[in-house]
């Protein structure tokens, strides 16, 4: 059995204690003494350099002060194992390296008083001093009146010979004008903070930082920074470089093609600022401050705060910006001695300082803030716009349920490599330097009629029309689920017959070809009903008379008719027996009979009439403006970058009469829309008038010699003809750019982003090539 447990009993309360016992054994209070003059300044020399990088920067201090025009720094192991630094300014008089390293001897600085009017990035006097006491220091300096250089080691702020048994006095040396600074196995006297720093390379990158600090400021002198042993720099700038080029040679091109400039001072405050900040099209994700306040590179959080507030308002969400400030205050009212590095500064009027700075960038922001554009485009009620995953191929990132004809598929499960006849295979040259460009149409393909967008001061409205409501219910009940996906993940290919309007697109891993004119008037009557009531508009600088439009709009539909019934009567005798004399006659007064049904002549008076009587409706609803006196003053505008052919607009006009049904509203809406869709299709392309020409050659001829027409009269008519049809085909040539530019800039993104496939497109759509099924044949091969 275990002992017993020791249990301290305790005295009962009111015992009395003898004298003896009750005698207290009082310590006796430690003595205050002087530390140390070599543990003080370790010390000290701990809080002024806390890692590689401050000794860098009080170097660099020194250098600058002294008047360099150029700086090249050598480091290794991050500053740990060397730290070399060599500049060319004024150099140390000899007499004056003895005390270089003691503590508080400086030449920048005689009285208290001084700091009031401090201009120098040094003052103290501590730098070189606490870096004897942690590291190998030796200093190499040439004075311009010195006829060699003088080298002297440094411990402990004292010179010390460079080997045992020698003197420790500076010696001569071969060296140029001005100094350099070598400092090696830095903390070496500290090994608990020398165990403290994590890699090499993170406080390289931290030394690149404040060498990079320091080119971007100090104009007029140059920095280079490597590694020991490498011959590539980390960085580089010259001394002739402006600051853009700086902060592109520092920070990248990607924010110095960004960065807008900003001046501000108010003699009220003393102070006067200056700098570069990014603008509303860049950001990362931490802020890039570059804060120097009378040349001092310096931290403040309350200037910090003060800029990611400004730019709130301007970047998206999680968006941080990039600034280069330098603040020039009266030395009278700043206090510099604040910190053991320096790094931080207290001035008078902090507040109204930083809001006269902030306010200034919010300014400039603003007026370049123009320059971005936030496109935004509505769908169908209850049609979402189908994304693309990251782990998701475009053809199988789409998905349909039940709840919404697409709904994106939520990838959150990474999906196995797919089989090779699952692969998607693109064009080569599918990433074209054209795709760098924005989407618009240059002058050399854009249309003849030159057009300059303007914003409208109207007002969106919100339209609650039932008849609207229910020809979009009408077309998401007739939506083709498979058909909306396949031109949602879509590639186009390339435009295969102007004059059918056919193209090929890609879809996964099937092509197929499209006849763009059903996809064309399909979107544009969804554009209209989604955007009713809130079209923009084209707007003629000198009116249009709609009577003489439609005029000509009745004279190209009364020839095409009479074509039609031509091909009609042609078919009919190729496939029938020959007609008699008098079933030709018979047929012919027929078609006498069915032009004098139609008074064409009327026409143009009976549209225009009903035009100009819902002028008023036509403008609310859908932008067209006519006024009074029967003058087209304006047409919708569906899409901005592209203008529908204005050879189709008499013909639209004209149709608007007896193709549209004025007695209904929702048939009203449904038959305009629908001829506002097929004026904005575009148009057929016809093939070169030069090679019809030359089919037809031989027999012109023929029939020329038979009536008996002079050879030289025909010869020039030949001419003449031949002129006409190269600027026929030219224009022809020049028109198809045009379309094949628009289908694959302008059209079919937008199919892309907000058509919605019906039924009735299927018969406009062919497959012609399937990945899977090539393979099989290969494989029967």
């Amino acid at each position: 059995m275990a002992d017993a447990m020791d249990i301290d009993t305790p005295t009962p309360r009111g015992t009395k204690r003898k004298a003896d016992e009750s005698r207290l054994t009082l310590q006796a209070p430690k003595r205050i003494k002087a530390l140390d003059q070599n543990v003080v300044n370790k010390i000290a020399a701990g809080e002024i350099i806390v890692a590689p990088m401050h000794a860098l920067k009080e170097l660099i201090e020194n250098a600058v002060d002294a008047g360099s025009t150029s700086l090249e720094i050598v480091v290794k192991d991050g500053g740990l194992k060397l730290l070399q630094i060599t500049d060319n300014g004024h150099g140390i008089n000899k007499d004056d390296l003895p005390i270089l390293c003691e503590r508080f001897t400086t030449s920048k600085l005689k009285t208290f008083e001084d700091l009031t009017s401090i201009g120098t990035y040094g003052f103290r006097g501590e730098a070189l001093a606490s870096i004897s006491h942690i590291a190998h220091l030796t200093v190499t300096t040439k004075t311009a009146d010195s006829s060699c250089a003088w080298r002297a080691q440094y411990a402990d702020g004292k010179l010390v010979p460079a080997k045992p048994g020698q003197s420790a006095d500076p010696r001569p040396t071969a060296g140029r004008g001005g100094t350099q600074i070598t400092v090696e196995d830095l903390f070496y006297s500290i090994p608990s903070r020398q165990r403290a720093f994590k890699a090499p390379s993170e406080e390289y990158a931290k030394i690149l930082d404040v060498v990079g600090r320091y080119a971007v400021h100090c104009a007029g002198v140059s920095f280079s920074c490597k590694k020991h042993g490498d011959s590539a720099m980390g960085i580089s700038v010259p001394s002739n470089a402006g600051t853009i080029d700086r902060i592109r040679q520092t920070h990248g091109s990607s924010v110095a093609n960004e960065l807008i400039q900003f001046d501000v001072s108010d003699g009220k405050w003393g102070f006067k600022a200056s700098g570069w900040a990014s603008n509303a099209n860049y950001y990362v994700k931490k802020t890039t401050i570059l804060l120097f306040i009378n040349h001092r590179a310096v931290e403040s959080g309350a200037i910090k705060k003060a800029i990611e507030q400004t730019y709130s308002t301007f970047l998206p969400k999680g968006g941080h910006p990039f600034i280069y400030l330098s603040i020039h205050i009266d030395p009278q009212r700043v206090d510099v001695n604040v910190h053991p590095t320096k790094r931080e500064v207290n001035f008078l009027n902090e507040e109204e300082i930083i809001q006269s700075i902030c306010d200034n960038v919010r300014l400039q922001l603003s007026k370049v803030d123009t320059s971005r554009t936030f496109m935004t485009q509505s769908l169908l009620p209850g049609v979402r716009i189908p994304t693309i995953t990251s782990s998701t191929s475009p053809a199988e990132s789409r998905r349909v349920s039940k709840d919404s004809p697409l709904t994106p598929s939520s990838g959150s499960r990474p999906t196995p490599r797919p089989a090779e006849n699952n692969l998607i295979r693109t064009d080569s040259k599918l990433r074209k330097i054209t795709s760098m460009l924005p989407p618009t149409l240059t002058p050399t393909t854009s249309s003849s009629l030159e057009l300059q967008y303007t914003h409208s001061v109207r007002q969106p409205i919100h339209c609650r029309l039932t008849t609207v409501k229910d020809l979009r219910a009408t077309v998401r009940s007739t939506m083709h689920a498979s058909l909306t996906s396949i031109f949602a993940s879509h590639t186009y290919v390339g435009l295969v017959d102007p004059l059918r309007r056919i193209v090929a697109i890609q879809s996964g891993v099937k092509l197929f070809l499209v006849d763009y004119g059903m996809l064309c008037n399909e979107y544009f009557y969804q554009v209209g009903l989604t955007d009713f009531g809130n079209f923009g508009s084209i707007a003629f600088a000198t009116p249009l008379s709609v009577r003489a439009l439609i005029e000509v709009g009745v004279r190209i539909e009364r020839e095409e008719k009479r074509k039609e019934k031509g091909k009609e009567k042609e078919k009919a005798r190729n496939q029938g027996q020959p007609q008699q004399p008098q079933q030709q006659e018979a047929e012919e007064k027929d078609d006498e009979d069915e032009d004098d049904d139609i008074d064409w002549d009327e026409i143009p008076d009976l549209v225009t009439k009903q035009l100009i009587e819902r002028r008023e409706m036509l403008l609310e609803y859908f932008s067209l403006d006519i006024n009074e006196t029967g003058d087209l003053l304006s047409l919708p505008l569906l899409m901005k970058g592209y203008t529908p052919s204005l050879a189709k607009l008499p013909r639209f006009l004209m149709r608007l009469g007896p193709c549209v049904d004025w007695t209904d509203e929702k048939n009203c809406f449904h038959t305009f829309l629908r001829e506002l869709a097929a004026f904005y299709t575009p148009e057929q392309l016809p093939c070169p008038r030069s090679a019809n020409a030359a089919r037809g050659e031989d027999g012109n001829r023929e029939s020329v010699r038979d009536v008996g027409v002079d050879v030289d009269l025909n010869g020039e008519r030949e001419r003449e003809s031949e002129d006409a049809d190269a600027d026929a085909d030219a224009e022809i040539a020049h028109r198809r750019d045009y379309l094949a530019r628009t289908l694959e800039h302008v059209l079919f993104p937008a199919f892309r982003a907000r058509l919605v496939a019906t039924k009735g497109l299927l018969k406009g759509v062919v497959e012609v090539a399937n990945l899977k099924g090539l393979y099989k044949v290969f494989e029967r091969c």
